[in-house]
């Protein structure tokens, strides 16, 4: 019995635990109970059911509905990962018909959104002035705060973002192959009653780190379509015809494929724009060399959900390696590249900082570096849109449709010009930089949260002031 945990509880208490009567034990975890514990034994309150709600049915809004520009911002999973902020890169519209149908679940500024499903299950975002007005996909959970002030918003986000609402809402999980939660979950995490000045504080924290990440993004935006201005690349100009005819002498004899998406006049388009005879396999160096763990030792292990949309690493786990899954199989440097192999998650491109050198990753990405180009700019290259429709064109494969090394090895990538390199390289750091200082404010809002509830809100509000203006 060494290492395991045993509780003992009595069914007629399990039954007003929880709403679906769970009595599996990850449930009952120490951890869990004593969390709840010490957080009801403090002044708290409840979410009601009705400042709670999903996103639509799936059949309700089809995603032939998505606009790329539109009257409504539609927020999805891949916009709300990493928390606090909802990421307007892949951000799609909807159309004003298609929002009043669904309008029970539009939110407005400074209401939460989180996952209900898979492993994004935690991330809880924040709907800001530029997207308030949003709605929500059928994949999430909508948290309306009306009545709420402005300071007492940010700081329940950023309760439920920190270790103990974490410990929390997880616990709430359920299912084994598809992790999901219920709608009115949230409903039962306490939440803890915090003074106003500490609520104050903490909104300004979350204002400033907010103004941070969206200068962030716009520089990472603006380079990406300097990159695209550089190639001359233009989205008009790119065939949207779907038949073409050829010759088995000029596709199959030539390339080895006779699945007809392979041949779409699109790609032909792409290729011609960025007129190159330049390869990844002559312009860049690959680095998969299976790397084996030893079992006591502990890594970082990055995986496809650790990578967000504007290349940066978040969430990392360090594991023991004899629990580490058998893909984590590749050892990453400093100032490396790394390209996710598998269709659907083909934009999962990130630059290794000095953090995670020597961290290890999953088998499904593509280590890279070059002698002759930047690593800001092969993260930009790859990110673009010509790159990857030229990556889509290339995946094959039935059940986990990805690109193969050879296929990769073969694609036609551009050389970029020096001096367009280096203005790549100096405003992707500062990209980067700004959003690093944005998310230790996040940080430091988030700890001063947990020492408030830890030890008492004057002990918190004198640590923040030695680290925030």
């Amino acid at each position: 019995m060494d290492g395991l945990e045993c509780k003992e509880l009595l069914f007629s208490i399990v039954k007003k635990a929880n709403k679906s009567t769970r009595f599996d034990p990850e449930y009952y975890s120490k951890l869990a109970l004593s969390t709840e514990s010490f957080i009801l034994s403090k002044p708290h309150y409840f979410l009601d059911a009705r400042n709670v709600v999903s996103g639509p049915f799936g059949s309700t809004l089809k995603s032939s509905s998505y606009l790329e520009k539109g009257d409504v911002p539609f927020v999805r999973i891949e916009n709300i990962k990493g928390g606090f902020y909802i990421s307007r890169s892949n951000l799609v519209y909807i159309s004003s018909f298609d929002n009043s149908r669904i309008a029970n679940s539009q939110l407005s500024e400074d209401d939460i959104v989180l996952s209900k499903v898979g492993n994004s299950i935690g991330f809880f975002a924040r709907v800001d002035s530029v997207l308030k007005g949003c709605n929500i996909s059928e994949n999430n959970i909508g948290i309306k705060l009306e009545g709420f002030s402005t300071a007492q918003k940010h700081t329940m986000l950023t309760y439920f973002n920190s270790k103990y609402g974490q410990i929390l809402l997880l616990r709430r999980r359920s299912g084994n192959a598809q992790p999901k939660l219920n709608v009115d979950d949230v409903c039962f995490i306490p939440i803890p009653v915090f003074g106003e000045v500490f609520c104050e504080k903490i909104s300004n924290i979350i204002i400033q780190s907010e103004m941070q990440m969206h200068q962030s993004q716009d520089i990472y935006e603006k380079v990406s379509n300097y990159l695209l201005s550089e190639l001359k690349y233009d989205v008009a100009t790119i065939s949207t015809n779907t038949i073409v005819s050829k010759d088995i002498s000029n596709s199959f004899m030539v390339s080895g494929r006779l699945d007809a998406e392979y041949y779409q006049t699109k790609y032909e388009d792409v290729t011609r724009i960025i007129n190159t005879s330049n390869t990844v396999e002559n312009l860049c160096n690959i680095y998969d060399r299976s790397f084996t763990p030893l079992n006591n030792s502990y890594y970082q292990y990055i995986e496809l959900a650790d990578v967000g949309l504007n290349g940066v690493i978040d969430g990392v786990e360090t594991i023991c390696g004899f629990d580490l899954p058998t893909r984590a199989r590749r050892i990453v440097k400093t100032g490396q590249v790394i390209i996710s192999s598998i269709e659907g998650s083909l934009q999962s491109c990130a630059l290794i900082p000095d953090e995670y050198n020597n961290a290890l990753c999953s088998t499904g990405f593509y280590v890279i570096d070059s002698n002759v180009m930047n690593s800001e700019t092969l993260l930009l290259l790859f990110k673009s849109e010509p790159i990857q429709l030229l990556m889509k064109q290339r995946c094959s494969g039935t059940i986990l449709t990805g690109i193969s090394k050879n296929e990769f090895l073969k694609m036609p990538l551009p050389l970029i010009d020096e001096d367009v390199q280096k203005h790549i390289a100096t405003e992707v750091q500062e990209s980067f930089a700004i959003r690093k200082q944005s998310q230790h404010l996040i940080d430091t809002a988030v700890h001063a949260i947990e020492l408030a509830i830890e030890t008492e809100e004057d002990a918190a509000l004198k640590w923040l002031e030695t680290q925030v203006d």
